[in-house]
């Protein structure tokens, strides 16, 4: 194994965290929001900060926090379950046709996407009448959901059908990607959607409250938590774990539709999943580390435990990384999951220019317009400096560069 990366931050009264962050920028917010997590007293050995680490809302994105005893329901955040899916067809770049707008436009047309308000509009990123296939596999999660929403009714009245198979908004997207073999592969990012953002919601202030009742002092009240043992403890993980499950379906289900695009676009029949790769990036699960039982976050981190693939993603110019986990044990058996924000979306609108944008998108059939400038490249950490602070954690098995890419 390639030697250890990883520097060490102390934290004065709490745990110390371990950065792989060498040769990338680490903003000094970021660094204090780690410091306040590193601080609570329930976090097991340390707290691993990925290189794609930046401040995030109630916990840092890039950051893997253990814990025993306790879940910080804002540490997961509210797109709980967000992650990646990817898949290898039998295509080769020399069956796309010439012109991949067709493409990008067929799978605009499978998977709703973006979000449009208004009276009596119907929201551009769900389904008006989900389609059969959707009301299948919404089926294998409705009598969980019930049992939830039984102690929950609230979240009866949250989009769950009419968002399965949805990719929603910001930086979440489906892309067209050739391999260094010219090997044509679906990728794509999203999560739970509206039910799990209402559940991450309304458990991250619900902890909060708990923590008022009991007269917590908190370094900071997102690091609200509930303590193992109580009922909203138990509640949340199995909430939690609920909308995991849903987001990796949906990601399954865009897939799908995806697969039906192309083949409406590209007569030569092929195989459409010869390696397929679906990961979360935004979850709580139970493991085992260091001989014990514990809760791990991962906010904005992929498992990487050895042997375990996982997908890195670069900026909608860049380039992205199929890898292997080499089950690196101080960085809790993770990595990152993508290259990390350099820009907040506001300053990237204001210091990128639509035609810088257009210039960094070059060869990517992609929107270039104002809308997407704070998704755009020069937002984001350089991904190969990325993959280059992260060798003692996996291995890259492909790389991918995007040919096409639906921003939602």
């Amino acid at each position: 194994m390639t030697q250890t990366t990883y520097e060490v931050q102390h934290v004065e009264g709490g745990k110390p965290v371990k950065m792989w962050t060498r040769g990338v920028p680490v903003d000094d917010k970021a660094r204090e929001q780690l410091r306040k997590a590193a601080q609570m007293p329930f976090v097991f050995k340390h707290v691993a900060a990925m290189p794609d680490v930046h401040v995030g809302i109630g916990a840092t994105v890039g950051s893997v926090i253990p814990t025993k005893g306790a879940v910080i329901p804002a540490a997961v955040g509210v797109d709980i379950g967000c992650g990646m899916m990817a898949a290898r067809t039998s295509l080769m770049a020399s069956d796309l046709p010439d012109n991949l707008e067709g493409i990008r436009s067929a799978i605009e047309r499978a998977v709703p996407h973006g979000r449009s308000v208004g009276r009596s509009k119907r929201d551009t990123g769900s389904w008006g009448d989900p389609p059969a296939e959707i009301v299948e596999a919404w089926a294998t999660l409705v009598a969980r959901f019930d049992r939830i929403t039984d102690k929950y009714p609230r979240f009866k009245n949250t989009n769950q059908l009419t968002h399965l198979g949805t990719l929603g908004t910001g930086n979440h997207f489906i892309e067209l990607c050739l391999d260094t073999e010219q090997r044509v592969w679906i990728m794509l990012h999203s999560g739970s959607r509206g039910v799990g953002n209402a559940i991450g919601t309304f458990f991250i202030e619900l902890a909060k409250q708990d923590m008022r009742k009991w007269f917590i002092n908190l370094p900071d009240e997102d690091l609200a938590y509930f303590p193992e043992g109580t009922d909203h403890f138990d509640d949340y993980v199995e909430a939690v774990e609920w909308a995991q499950d849903f987001a990796a379906l949906n990601r399954r289900m865009m897939m799908t539709n995806v697969i039906r695009a192309l083949r409406g676009q590209i007569a030569k029949p092929f195989d459409a999943e010869l390696e397929a790769v679906n990961c979360h990036h935004n979850y709580v699960r139970r493991e085992n580390h260091f001989g014990e039982n514990v809760l791990v976050t991962r906010k904005g981190a992929v498992r990487a435990a050895e042997g375990v693939m996982g997908i890195i993603p670069g900026s909608m110019g860049a380039k992205s990384f199929i890898v292997r986990g080499l089950g690196n044990k101080e960085a809790f058996e993770s990595c990152s999951h993508g290259a990390g924000r350099v820009m907040s979306r506001t300053q990237a609108k204001k210091l990128v220019t639509l035609d810088e944008h257009i210039a960094d998108t070059a060869g990517v059939e992609c929107r270039k317009d104002e809308s997407v400038i704070d998704e755009t490249p020069r937002a984001y950490k350089p991904i190969e400096a990325v993959m280059a602070a992260q060798a003692d954690l996996v291995e890259i098995v492909h790389t991918l560069k995007q040919v096409v890419c639906v921003k939602g």
